[in-house]
């Protein structure tokens, strides 16, 4: 009877710790095929239309790879997190599992990149960099300046100390017209403002075309 009553007792404390294993898996480790490391960007692909659209209309690189976000992945513990500058909320700090769910909702996938091996020393203080970011509001001009960010715009100056990405003159023409995108003009003419045609910034999809980064896989 005692036997029997020690192996019920050590059968339940097994399930117990089975349980609380896999809680803690999923709390860590939200995608479980793709093993992520501190420093990993996350891009996200662009719609077709809007803003994601007319960014990706005048940005793309790659037949194979559109992107209208991006993100620096940071893990802490037991726990991930996303460094990046978005409309909503401005430059902040995301759980990761949120990030992958905010672009669910909006039918977009999260594509990692990750920096080839000779370029990972530039990883710690990049994610140091990012978190003094943190806090400032998002650019919607997309103009550089000191008091605002935009997304690409956040992940170039958070790798700028070890010259990882670099700025490049923006463009707002339609590779397919070679004229000024409709969108963009209409967006700069409500903001009043000059077209920024030529002047230096980054864009997701320059950066996805760095050959210091490598493809990891997507979720």
């Amino acid at each position: 009877m005692c036997e029997f009553r020690l192996k019920k007792i050590t059968a339940a404390g097994l399930l117990y710790c089975l349980i609380l294993l896999l809680v803690q898996c999923n709390n860590t480790f939200p995608i479980s095929n793709i093993q992520l490391k501190n420093g990993d960007l996350l891009f996200v692909t662009a719609k077709e239309s809007g803003l994601s659209g007319a960014i990706n209309n005048v940005t793309q690189k790659q037949k194979t790879a559109s992107f209208d976000h991006i993100g620096i992945l940071e893990k802490e513990g037991n726990r991930i997190f996303v460094l990046h500058a978005a409309p909503k909320g401005g430059s902040q700090r995301q759980d990761v599992k949120d990030f992958i769910k905010d672009q669910k909702k909006e039918g977009q996938e999260v594509i990692v990149y990750r920096l080839k091996p000779e370029y990972q020393k530039a990883i710690p203080e990049a994610v140091k960099k990012a978190n003094t970011m943190l806090g400032k509001s998002y650019n919607f001009n997309y103009i550089l300046d000191e008091n605002s960010y935009y997304c690409s715009d956040f992940v170039e100056r958070a790798f700028r100390e070890e010259h990882i990405f670099k700025l490049e003159p923006m463009t707002f023409t339609d590779p397919k017209t070679g004229k000024t995108n409709t969108f963009w003009e209409e967006f700069y003419a409500k903001k009043n403002l000059k077209i920024p045609e030529g002047e230096p910034g980054c864009n997701p999809n320059g950066l996805a075309g760095s050959d210091k980064l490598e493809r990891i896989g997507n979720f």
